[in-house]
């Protein structure tokens, strides 16, 4: 076997430093990216913020006084500083800033290289805000307890009852369980099991009434017993959830009505009275505090077209410093030089990076715009079926470049805000052989569900067929599915007297 020599031609992609910046700062979100940027401008001196211009506002004084002693300050600093970089400094005033160092890569060529984070579409019912809880239910309940005249015994078990009661109010131990733990615990006389429930009974009825329950039924019947007696219907409210909570859950009224012996009216007067009790009152405790979410453009409608615009307050605007690039040249230390440069070039890579992240969310979501503005018009009724690669092919970007771009990326518009990926949805055939998006048919079902009988609402079948007399063929199964992504429940769910 002879050995030889054979020169070939190929391409082979290279992944540099500056392209993997360039893919993690399009993938990230708004939050995300402004954190990126600090780090940024905390590691590269060569970085800063652009600063407004105070001195041009001759409306408020405070702020021209302000200026006026950062400027202050800035001048002590700088008589401060050496006088070798000052005399540096001046020297490059009338002089360019260093020339740009070659750059191996382009944007468009390679930004799909990398693989895609595994990211699903935002659900539909699912609140663009987060949130956390800003008083515990626990230290509330706990408040109570101290306000409340309680023996040395009763306190301890009133406080081993509320340590066992969840953050939906439920309590999770039985008294039983309690007795057995206090009774381990205690070193004087045992407590026996009527003191436990007696001081349960007293926690019931701290606010809100209803708390430390073990069941459904018993959380409503607490709040049925502080009615007053003369209360109409009252006994016969009590009666059914004490006795047909079952057949209350299921809607199976008819059933309720011949076992109650009650008429259709007389029953929707019992389920009045039920409505206006509260089955979770551990959520009025319980609050969270919203987080807004910071659109990353927006959309409006300005001389009949619409228009998209990068929201400016998403990021703040970065430049390179100046004073600091100038003494590349001047430096007496071939390591203080390099370490100039080798910043000035990350800094401008960085800046480079984010021009084309938000070159490239611009196009890509005036795209949307262009192909959705049926919506923008008409509502979620009017979308138009469209996936990524419909605007990869437009944009002439890579599937994946797409995907990076609308996922966690936010537009704000005059009907909300809404995630990029919101506006891409499969399609389904009508009967005249075109085309009708997956979320126009979810609002269809939303509206036809809001404008039903509750004495008789719609089953999946005969919303399939209200949509097939409007020229849209859905079978049975997929208005199904769709409706659970709504959190819709089926028809005997759904079924009320009032």
């Amino acid at each position: 076997m002879r050995q030889s020599l054979q020169l070939r031609l190929g391409q082979q992609l290279t992944m540099t430093p500056q392209l993997q910046q360039a893919i993690r700062l399009l993938q990230l979100s708004t939050l995300d990216l402004q954190q990126e940027i600090q780090e940024a401008l905390d590691a590269n001196p060569l970085l800063e913020v652009e600063e407004d211009n105070y001195a041009d506002n001759n409306d408020n004084q405070e702020q021209k006084e302000s200026t006026s002693d950062n400027q202050n300050n800035d001048t002590a600093e700088t008589a401060s500083a050496s006088k070798d970089e000052v005399e540096s400094a001046d020297a490059m005033n009338n002089e360019s800033i260093s020339e740009d160092l070659p750059m191996d890569v382009s944007w468009d060529e390679y930004i799909s290289a990398a693989p895609v984070a595994s990211s699903g579409p935002m659900p539909e019912d699912e609140s663009i805000y987060q949130g956390e809880t800003t008083e515990s239910l626990h230290d509330y309940l706990m408040w109570q307890l101290q306000l409340t005249p309680f023996s040395a015994t009763d306190e301890a078990i009133a406080t081993a009852i509320i340590e066992a009661i969840n953050d939906n109010g439920i309590l999770t131990v039985s008294c039983e369980d309690l007795l057995e733990s206090l009774n381990h615990d205690e070193q004087d006389d045992g407590i026996e099991l009527d003191e436990i429930e007696a001081v349960l009974k007293r926690i019931q009825l701290f606010d809100p009434v209803g708390i430390g329950a073990r069941s459904l039924q018993e959380c409503l019947l607490i709040q049925l017993k502080q009615f007053d007696p003369q209360t109409p219907w009252l006994e016969e409210t009590k009666e059914v959830v004490c006795n047909y909570i079952d057949l209350l859950g299921s809607r199976d009224y008819r059933t309720l009505m011949k076992k109650t012996k009650l008429k259709e009216a007389q029953l929707k007067e019992v389920m009045t009275l039920i409505h206006s009790l509260n089955p979770t009152p551990a959520a009025t405790i319980v609050r969270e505090q919203s987080e807004y979410v910071i659109p990353d453009v927006s959309v409006k409608k300005v001389k009949g077209r619409w228009v998209v615009e990068l929201n400016p307050d998403s990021m703040p605007k970065i430049r390179v410093n100046d004073h600091y690039a100038s003494m590349s040249r001047s430096c007496k230390s071939q390591s203080d030089s390099q370490f100039i440069r080798s910043h000035l070039q990350e800094a401008k890579w960085f800046i480079k990076s984010l021009e084309q992240r938000n070159d490239t969310l611009l196009k890509v979501t005036n795209c949307i715009v262009q192909q959705q503005q049926a919506f923008f018009e008409h509502g979620e009724e009017a979308m138009k079926p469209m996936v990524l690669n419909d605007v990869a092919e437009m944009v002439e970007m890579h599937e994946s470049t797409i995907s990076r771009v609308t996922t966690q990326k936010y537009m704000h518009t005059p009907r909300g805000i809404f995630e990029l990926k919101y506006f891409f949805s499969s399609h389904v055939t009508t009967e005249n052989g075109g085309e009708c998006s997956s979320t126009a048919i979810r609002a269809l079902i939303k509206k036809l569900v809001a404008a039903e009988n509750p004495a008789k609402p719609l089953s999946d079948s005969k919303i399939a067929d209200v949509l097939a007399e409007q020229g849209i063929k859905v079978a049975r199964r997929t208005i199904a599915k769709y409706r659970e992504s709504l959190a819709i429940p089926p028809s005997n769910q759904r079924k009320s007297l009032i």
